[in-house]
């Protein structure tokens, strides 16, 4: 066993609270002449990215809740670079607030030029697909993102599932990842912090009644009043096994785009107006064929020099 400390550098941002800790050098070999297929041989093998993926989401380098995105190739030349995103559990198909995380430190950093006023466009390749991150820049600073999904897929409605609260109706729908929706108050809650345990438990009650359909998150929402955009819900996105998503989800509010229009809710040229538990704020609206943009804000919070020193006999950390 080497008895050289390994060390890690990232950086990391949030967008509208949800953590995304960004890693673009001191990465083994990743095997794979795509994203998709790197993601599925590291899902297959839990080669060597794995060790460094619970480095950096497990306690006491991160917690149960940390999000990242190792930055690979990309698939062609027709995107600036590609991203394996990460979590607790293993590695996603898609990540909204991770693609506009990306978008801004892709231009903050210069990997991708951009003006002091005006737009520049982060073309990124994910495991879903090929999207892009407009990073909205004024005076010279990075103002905000706007991220432009794959297509999304509406898969079916009103599926009942039976839960420890009652038996519910569920949405579902393909937005780069699958996203099963249905009202908080269908279970006696609402999307307040105080609900939150309740929250996570059907959340898992949920996705774990689902195996066949593949479900990453579960959104539990609440209609708030609409705005003179369009409407206006908050909501708390479970995904992966019980993990809350700070934000308002980037890909689950494509997910919300797609089911609120199909129910005449959200016009063409409408925006909805999606609002997290923690009181952030997403808004978004739906283009033709399916395409959905989300726009909010992204801000990096720090540079960091992880260290694993192999005398140390929690390794790559805890869960709790």
């Amino acid at each position: 066993m080497s008895t050289t400390p390994q060390t890690v550098r990232t950086t990391d941002y949030h967008t509208a609270g949800e953590p995304f800790r960004i890693v673009d050098e001191d990465l083994p070999p990743i095997p794979g002449d795509t994203v998709a297929e790197r993601r599925t041989l590291a899902l297959r093998k839990r080669g060597p990215l794995d060790p460094l993926r619970r480095l950096l989401v497990r306690e006491p380098r991160g917690h149960s809740g940390m999000y990242g995105g190792f930055v690979v190739p990309p698939d062609d030349d027709g995107a600036h670079f590609g991203v394996l995103f990460w979590h607790k559990d293993g590695y996603s198909t898609a990540c909204g607030h991770g693609t506009m995380a990306l978008g801004a430190w892709a231009v903050d950093t210069g990997r991708v030029h951009a003006p002091d006023d005006g737009d520049a466009v982060v073309r990124v390749d994910v495991p879903s697909g090929r999207v892009t991150a407009t990073v909205h820049r004024a005076g010279g600073r990075t103002t905000g993102v706007t991220f432009r999904n794959v297509p999304t897929r509406v898969l079916a409605r009103r599926k009942p599932v039976t839960t420890g609260l009652g038996t519910v109706e569920i949405d579902l729908a393909d937005s780069g990842a699958r996203y099963a929706s249905l009202p908080a108050a269908a279970l006696g809650l609402d999307t307040t912090r105080d609900a939150l345990p309740a929250l996570v438990r059907a959340g898992r009650e949920i996705r774990a009644a689902l195996p066949e359909h593949d479900v990453y998150g579960v959104i539990l929402y609440e209609d708030l009043p609409d705005t003179p955009a369009g409407p206006h819900q908050r909501n708390v996105t479970v995904f992966a096994d019980g993990q809350i998503d700070r934000s308002p989800c980037g890909s689950g509010t494509s997910a919300r785009l797609a089911l609120l229009a199909e129910d005449g809710r959200l016009a063409p040229g409408e925006t909805l107006t999606h609002q997290s538990v923690a009181g952030t704020v997403f808004t978004g609206r739906l283009l033709p064929g399916g395409v959905t943009e989300v726009t909010g804000t992204a801000h990096r919070t720090g540079s960091h020099t992880f260290v694993l020193d192999p005398h140390d006999q929690l390794g790559t950390g805890f869960l709790l």
